[in-house]
């Protein structure tokens, strides 16, 4: 054996078990392997560091922007998240949660979904007294069936579209290529994740509820404007009846309050909505569209400034001059550029309205303020500052409509051949900067540098392997083992072989290791390559039974207080069931 070929396969080989010890997060792995192979001149310079400058490393990043303007905007919110609204059974709540968020994950990246998703859906399972884990991880499950639907539907298949550019006689992949196959797996999957899943999800709660959270509970004043969604809505009707840890305490109406709020009362504009209950959902109240903080919309009327302010918590020293002052008498927000939205005093529902609210030592206060607040407080003997909330700045409803347009736009001039994916993806990134959908100090830090590191390391790998001849070594042993395959039982090997490294990689690594892989063995039996990188990319995307194969499954797994084994109960089946479906359909869609 050629001593390159050996190096390139040790390499590889160490760099798999390193992964699936986790000894070294995989970027840095893959990073050092790749740097080994240009080391030792099996690749030039210009070869080790070509996946870097891949138009395919850059169009994921910028599909992680436009998720994140997606969700900055309220864009999933309006569309995904209202879904939620009109079912509390298991099943119904399961076809709400999957089907649309397995038909806008063909066109976002996953993982911002899932992310979006996932506390929205923990409080919805929450007031209909469902437990969340019966739907985290379908929620994780049907962003990846949804994701074999189109190019840019994954991270796999752009790694797999940008492989194919490159390999010489082979056309590129177009924009919906693999709906043929990823149509009847996204529906037999779907069918699965609602009749059958519920049966063997488990009912836990999450870590926080284990373990007794100590809430902290607040009163709190929102104001219904005039195009809010719950305008006409009684409370029951509205959701608001079943919030998780809060409840309506009252109704200012004008001159009237209503209290005790009866379930049947209908919501009308510029209603005073007062809640009690934790901060974690009162944080949540915010994302409906309209309504907003008393104290916002004071603030609106006062000024027309358009600054973001955040939420921090801050406690009342003993030595502050707000003690024994009412909010309203201390003038509050011009002494601190700041607003009390919410009072918490121990266990105390405190009555009345918040600027009428006399503070004492030990009171937190939940302030709506400028970034500044914090390091211009942080040494005040006024307050004890606890902590800035991360629940991150309200949702811009007003320009939701603007990112569905760009979204719906560049779908539309890649799949008509208009412009090229890469160039199309940073014009509708340009179009939602320019609009304000996003800002870009957002848009750097939503993109996850680490992934795109895998990608890029993961190409220069699978080059390598090409290049010394590794891949076609690795295809004619494992015909010696399985002599005599058919094309079809060689078109199986690369599929199974393509779910299991994902399963135990990252699922870009492992399709940049696999390509090579499987166009050799595609070579050797006779056949098109085209149906066997079909199948590695359906194969390496649809792998259900491990919590790491998946950032998406990562992101439920804590939430969902889930095991390791849940996962292999619930994903196992799935797993074999897309596998049947894709081996079924591919060979009659791509002939040998």
């Amino acid at each position: 054996m050629d001593w390159q070929i050996g190096f390139t396969l040790a390499v590889v080989l160490i760099a798999l078990g390193l992964m699936v010890w986790e000894v070294a997060s995989p970027d840095l792995v893959l990073v050092a392997s790749l740097i080994s192979l240009g080391v030792t001149g099996i690749l030039t310079p210009r070869e080790t560091f070509s996946g870097f400058s891949n138009p395919v490393v850059a169009m994921v990043g910028v599909l992680f922007m436009l998720s994140a303007a997606m969700r900055d905007t309220g864009a999933l919110d309006l569309t995904v998240g209202r879904l939620l609204a009109g079912s509390r059974q298991l099943r119904g709540g399961m076809a709400r949660i999957t089907i649309p968020v397995a038909a806008l994950s063909g066109f976002l990246n996953n993982a911002p979904l899932v992310a979006m998703m996932t506390p929205s859906v923990m409080d919805w399972a929450k007031r209909s007294g469902l437990s969340a884990s019966r739907f985290l991880i379908p929620l994780s499950y049907a962003s990846i069936l949804g994701s074999t639907l189109t190019l840019i539907g994954t991270s796999t298949n752009l790694v797999v579209a940008g492989l194919i550019e490159d390999s010489p006689g082979m056309p590129p992949m177009r924009f919906f290529e693999l709906l043929p196959v990823g149509l009847p797996i996204a529906f037999f999957g779907l069918l699965y994740l609602i009749f059958l899943a519920p049966r063997l999800l488990p009912d836990r709660k999450p870590p926080a509820e284990v373990l007794g959270d100590r809430r902290r509970e607040y009163i709190t004043t929102m104001v219904v404007e005039s195009g809010c969604d719950l305008v006409g809505q009684s409370v029951e009707g509205a959701g608001l009846r079943n919030l998780p840890g809060l409840f309506v305490v009252e109704i200012d109406r004008g001159q009237r309050v209503i209290t005790p709020v009866r379930p049947q009362e209908l919501i009308q504009a510029d209603d005073r909505l007062v809640f009690a209950g934790v901060v974690s959902t009162i944080v949540d109240l915010q994302r409906i569209r309209g309504l907003v903080p008393l104290s916002e919309k004071e603030a609106s009327e006062e000024s027309s400034s358009d600054g973001h302010y955040g939420l921090v918590e801050a406690v009342v020293s003993n030595s502050s001059p707000l003690v024994g002052h009412s909010i309203r008498e201390s003038n509050f927000r011009s002494a601190y550029d700041a607003a009390v939205i919410a009072v918490h005093r121990n266990a105390e529902r405190l009555p009345g309205k918040i600027g009428q609210i006399v503070l004492q030592p030990g009171d937190t206060l939940l302030l709506q303020c400028a970034p500044s607040f914090m390091h211009h407080n942080r040494n005040s003997l006024d307050f004890f500052l606890t902590s800035e909330l991360t629940e991150g700045p309200k949702p811009r409803f007003e320009r939701a409509w603007v990112a569905l347009l760009v979204l719906a736009g560049m779908v539309l001039t890649v799949s008509t051949g208009v412009l090229p994916l890469t160039l199309t993806g940073f014009v509708a990134v340009g179009i939602l900067l320019a609009s304000g959908c996003i800002s870009v100090s957002r848009a750097r830090q939503s993109v996850p540098w680490s992934i795109l590191i895998i990608i890029a390391a993961g190409l220069g790998i699978a080059l390598a392997m090409e290049k010394t001849g590794a891949a076609s070594t690795v295809a004619l042993s494992l015909l010696s083992l399985f002599p005599d395959l058919s094309p079809l039982a060689a078109l199986i090997l690369i599929y199974l072989l393509g779910t299991l490294m994902a399963e135990l990689l990252h699922h870009t690594a492992a399709v940049a290791i696999m390509f090579p892989i499987a166009v050799s063995v595609a070579s050797l039996v006779g056949a098109d390559p085209r149906p066997f990188v079909i199948a590695l990319a359906i194969g390496s995307t649809c792998s259900f039974a491990s919590p790491i194969a998946y950032q998406t499954h990562l992101i439920v797994y804590g939430a969902g207080g889930y095991r390791f084994r849940d996962f292999i109960r619930v994903g196992l089946p799935l797993n074999i069931l897309c596998a049947v479906v894709a081996l079924t359909v591919i060979p009659m869609v791509w002939s040998f």
